[in-house]
């Protein structure tokens, strides 16, 4: 006679659902800690493209000012709070207050991504119209930071999984005739590698991932500024014996200033265009 009663067993420790979790742009930034009210003032000097002067025919050596802007990125609270009452939190599986501690973690993470590429994406400067990643392309979206001097300061590129497809086509990038790393090997155990003098992260939470115009960036980091109250984020776990409910919330103040235009180029990718075979 066969069995007709058995018993439903459930896997306590939990499989996290795929979704991206951590800040990949901030390291890319120059990242300000001191907050004035709701503000972050960053000072940008140079000498306003000033040449040597010799002695002027008085004896004096003439002066000049320094070119000084500041820029102030507004800061705006961001906030996360998941919530399950004390009945779901004993009769579902797995610990439901760590879930909820960790999804709020990673949802103010992705904030922070977006608030950054929000303000990448005011830049003016592009390497034209949306067309799949070349070397030529790559090579002119560097190209432009070198002509204005923006390749001294960290330069990085954040580009998306499809773009570093198409890099996996190009022999500079792959042979060892050109680079010593390994491409392939390197770039599928990390989503940050170095190149053509380029520090590479691959996000697939850029603007447009997926479609035929995402927004990739190649940019120094004295270009973009990010102002975070890092001592005041806050990551709370507590109980409402009101409403009997467990919550988690993440809190944080933030926001992010474009500083200087001439140091950021979009590079638009077509990332449904066929990758480009290298058989060599």
């Amino acid at each position: 006679m066969a069995d007709t009663a058995f018993q439903e067993m459930f896997r306590q420790e939990v499989v996290m659902g795929f979704e991206k979790g951590q800040s990949l742009s901030r390291r890319t930034t120059t990242v300000e800690t001191e907050i004035n009210g709701n503000e972050a003032t960053f000072l940008v000097a140079d000498s306003g493209g000033a040449t040597a002067t010799t002695r002027g025919v008085n004896g004096d050596i003439p002066t000049r000012p320094d070119n000084l802007n500041q820029f102030t990125a507004l800061l705006q609270e961001w906030h996360d709070v998941p919530e399950r009452t004390r009945f779901n939190i004993y009769a579902s599986q797995g610990d439901g207050r760590r879930i909820m501690q960790e999804t709020s973690m990673k949802v103010i993470n992705r904030k922070i991504d977006d608030d950054i590429y929000t303000e990448l994406t005011t830049a003016s400067t592009a390497w034209g119209a949306a067309a799949a990643a070349t070397i030529a392309l790559v090579s002119t979206a560097r190209t432009i930071l070198a002509n204005n001097f923006a390749l001294d300061e960290e330069p990085f590129a954040i580009v998306t999984p499809a773009f570093v497809g198409q890099l996996m086509g190009f022999q500079q990038f792959t042979s060892s005739d050109f680079v010593n790393m390994k491409g392939f090997e390197n770039v599928s155990k990390s989503r940050a590698f170095n190149w053509y003098g380029v520090n590479w992260i691959v996000d697939a939470g850029l603007p447009g991932t997926g479609s035929a115009s995402a927004t990739c960036f190649m940019h120094s980091k004295a270009a973009i500024g990010h102002a975070c109250d890092i001592d005041n984020i806050k990551t709370e776990v507590g109980y409402d014996r009101k409403n009997d409910k467990s919550w988690a919330r993440c809190s944080t103040f933030m926001g992010s200033k474009l500083l200087q235009d001439i140091g950021v180029v979009k590079m638009l990718h077509d990332d449904t265009a066929a990758f480009p075979v290298n058989t060599t």
